[in-house]
């Protein structure tokens, strides 16, 4: 995730955020992934995916976020053979991240520090992976996770998170600009009463971590950079029940990022190919949630998410 118009530098909008301040780190330029480059941005996508399909019976009452980041640290390098992408991450200047995750719970609005506080019933949680593998490719997703009987307003705007990322995937393809992606991702967040977190934004990905483009959750028609074959980058919306302002954490640990009326927040997470005649979802799994209906049926994803 980056800060939007300055760069990413964890998983939401090159998603890192300078202590006190509104900095963000300048990314890499735009790469374009071969038929080897796209076979192990696939091998990556799936791989953080099933992170996340392992951490979901373990999402619950009781549990820290502590324990999950240790469950995914060790699922990561001896199950799958993957490194924690975030785990001592941060550029020159930067507190290094200092878990394997992350976990924004309830108001937290991204880049929460695993610790040793127990979830509580009625919590929601957004678990955020990074895997890096063995030839160097990067796959970054995230889920929100319900921690036992969630409110009828915190389910819906999960959902309609969900939705409104969706919303964005569908529009990828050739000759789309990303100013498309960001304009349809706002407006159906908009329409149904919730803000759309300006400050964090996508980022390309390939064998570097944060790449450009930066993938705006908001704009205008038209604008921004065209998308062409080959493109991977992140499209993942910070979307909140309240306003959209957001500052610092009171933990002041140089990550965590909290919405500033203290309302809750949601985010959803999906690597993603722009591919010859439209697009492809890198990071699904077999414990993915179910696919928005109003997503059209001959879109490629279907063929990944049958795979």
């Amino acid at each position: 995730m980056i800060q939007a118009k300055k760069a990413k530098a964890l998983t939401l909008m090159l998603k890192m955020h300078a202590p006190g301040s509104g900095g963000i780190i300048r990314a890499m330029s735009i790469t374009y992934k071969d038929a080897a480059g796209i076979e192990g941005m696939r091998l990556a996508g799936r791989l953080a995916s099933e992170v996340l399909d392992y951490l979901a019976p373990f999402v619950k009452p009781g549990v820290t976020t502590n324990e999950i980041d240790r469950l995914a640290h060790d699922y990561m390098t001896q199950v799958q053979g993957t490194i924690p992408a975030t785990l001592g991450y941060g550029p020159p200047g930067y507190v290094p991240y200092p878990k394997s995750l992350c976990t924004s719970v309830n108001h937290q609005v991204c880049h929460g520090i695993p610790n040793d506080k127990p979830l509580k019933k009625g919590d929601i949680v957004n678990i955020d992976v990074t895997v890096i593998t063995k030839d160097g490719w990067h796959g970054d997703n995230s889920r929100m996770y319900l921690v036992g009987e969630a409110s009828i307003a915190a389910k819906r705007l999960c959902n309609i998170t969900y939705e409104a990322m969706w919303q964005g995937i569908m529009r990828v393809k050739p000759g789309v600009r990303l100013g498309d992606i960001g304009f349809a991702i706002q407006t159906f967040a908009e329409k149904q009463g919730f803000s759309v977190v300006r400050e964090f934004c996508g980022h390309g990905i390939g064998q570097n971590f944060h790449e450009e483009p930066q993938v705006l959750h908001y704009g205008r028609p038209g604008t921004l950079e065209e998308l062409v074959p080959g493109m991977t980058f992140t499209i993942e919306p910070m979307i909140n029940a309240g306003k959209r302002d957001i500052k610092d954490g009171p933990e002041k640990d140089g990550w965590s990022i909290v919405t500033r009326d203290h309302s809750l927040s949601a985010q959803w997470e999906h690597t993603i190919l722009v591919t010859d005649t439209g697009y492809e979802v890198l990071t699904l799994s077999a414990g993915s949630p179910a696919i928005p209906a109003f997503v059209p049926q001959q879109s490629p994803v279907q063929a990944t998410v049958s795979a």
